[in-house]
Parts: structure tokens; C-alpha cells; sequence
């Protein structure tokens, strides 16, 4: 009788240990998501910050001013009717 009660006790003892032990590994997984979680929220403002640069970028090339801006700078492009004037160069 004294065998089968330490018996009872021994498997409600190591039931007892598993049930702690996934509970503490879960409670590590859980902490590894929420970390990961904040990581990500952080990188997605990041991403979500350099996108609306982006977008204002896009709109500032796609403008005729910027377009008008670049055709003279590097072409050396003008408009109708305007003339060139070059700079006369000291020696």
C-alpha cells in the first residue's frame, strides 16, 4: 500500500514538473514574440517615414518646376525667346 501512495505521488510530482516546465517555455516563446513584435513596430515606422519621403521625392520630380528646373541645369536647355548669357572669364 505505502509503494502505491509514493507511486501516485511520483507521477502527480512529474506531472506537476511538465506542466511547469511548458509553462515556463511557453512564457520564454511568449517574451521572444513580444520582443519581436516591438522590433517590427519600430522597423514599420521607420519603413512607413522613409515611404512618405519617398512619395514627397516623387512628387517634387514629377512637378514641371522640377522638370524646367533640370532641363536648364544640365542641358543647358531654355525657353523660347530667352538668350544665353555667358560670363566673360577674367585672366
Amino acid at each position: 500500500m505505502k509503494k502505491q501512495v509514493t507511486l501516485k505521488r511520483l507521477i502527480i510530482v512529474f506531472i506537476f514538473a511538465i506542466f511547469v516546465f511548458n509553462y515556463i517555455k511557453q512564457e520564454i516563446t511568449m517574451k521572444r514574440i513580444q520582443e519581436d513584435i516591438v522590433i517590427s513596430q519600430k522597423e514599420l515606422e521607420e519603413l512607413k517615414g522613409k515611404n512618405s519621403k519617398l512619395e514627397a521625392d516623387l512628387k517634387k520630380v514629377d512637378s514641371n518646376e522640377y522638370i524646367e528646373k533640370l532641363a536648364r541645369d544640365r542641358l543647358g536647355m531654355i525657353k523660347e525667346g530667352e538668350k544665353v548669357v555667358n560670363p566673360k572669364t577674367q585672366n
